[in-house]
């Protein structure tokens, strides 16, 4: 919502002043922020931990599911990146390439990339297609012995190359996912909160009938405060109580990091800044579609609200 907007320094100021403690102590501003964030969501994902960062998100939500599904294994996009923890690592192609390598609990799938990927524009049905890279990954771990817990993903691959995935895809992939016994975890970390102008979150780009398991956030939560959170079902939830072990962050959820949190949705709400996004991401597809034209070396122009992609290329035909 902008550098060290005025509402968002006055909430984090007047907290401040009254109290700030670690989140065994109950206080309002948790429960008050929760309920805000639950009308944004289906009703369906009305469970919420709060936590410091994107990473520690995405983090629980790999806890999350292997708890409920009591599987390992965890199927993630080509060039994905889930953050910085060693449990994210693993399953961020985008750095373990570079490090140790795959683990064998860990399988990649093809990005639904439409424009440079195995299946473009002009496949029949490049939809099923991209699923099926999913289903056949799905049944050849099946084939070794091996069981899948989650596949992640972001709702708009970013380090990925700014993908739009189309749409259906997720449905396809979840109805897969589901079938061997695993969850659907939407990252929403870079991309929610807004971003895509029309929708709230990107993973409503697909469809009003996609619902996720697990959706984390982080970055625009709290305007660069630390503050994230991870909001699943009400089953997956209490199949992770069960263990007797209860999920507890020092500040996650901490009086201040709620107040923010409040403040950042009043500001989008009371500035229109999703229609901001739509009314600006509009106007720059506009004149990077009108540059696309002149300069063979823009091959894609590809985007929703101020979530844009350019492709520059060498060769149009390859």
């Amino acid at each position: 919502v902008g550098h060290c907007h005025p509402d968002i320094v006055k909430a984090a100021h007047e907290q401040n002043q009254l109290l700030n403690t670690n989140s065994r102590y109950l206080h309002d501003n948790l429960v008050d922020y929760a309920e805000r964030l639950s009308k944004t969501l289906p009703k369906k994902l009305c469970v919420f931990y709060f936590l410091n960062s994107g990473s520690e998100a995405n983090d629980l939500a790999l806890r999350l599911a292997r708890q409920y599904t009591k599987h390992k294994d965890v199927i993630v996009l080509d060039h994905a990146y889930h953050g910085h923890l060693t449990s994210l690592i693993d399953i961020s192609p985008y750095k373990f390439r570079n490090l140790e390598g795959q683990k064998e609990w860990v399988h990649v799938a093809p990005v639904p990339d439409t424009y440079r990927g195995l299946y473009r524009e002009d496949h029949e049905d490049s939809v099923t297609a991209y699923a099926n890279e999913v289903k056949n990954i799905i049944e050849h771990a099946h084939k070794r012995g091996r069981k899948i817990a989650a596949f992640f993903v972001e709702s708009l691959p970013s380090v990925g190359g700014q993908i739009i995935p189309p749409a259906g895809y997720f449905q396809k992939v979840a109805e897969h996912v589901h079938k061997a016994g695993g969850v659907f975890v939407a990252d929403e970390i870079q991309v929610g909160f807004g971003r895509v102008g029309k929708h709230f979150w990107a993973f409503q780009l697909q469809g009003e009938d996609f619902i996720p398991d697990i959706v984390t956030m982080g970055k625009p939560i709290g305007n660069g405060h630390p503050l994230a959170c991870v909001a699943t079902t009400k089953e997956i939830a209490e199949a992770f109580a069960a263990t007797g072990v209860e999920y507890f962050n020092t500040f996650g959820g901490n009086p201040v990091s709620c107040a923010i949190g409040l403040a950042v949705l009043d500001v989008i709400e009371k500035e229109h800044l999703q229609a901001h996004a739509t009314e600006v991401g509009n106007f720059l597809m506009k004149i990077l579609k009108e540059q696309q034209i002149k300069h063979p070396i823009i091959g894609d122009v590809r985007g929703c609200g101020l979530f844009i992609g350019v492709d520059l290329i060498k060769d149009q035909a390859a």
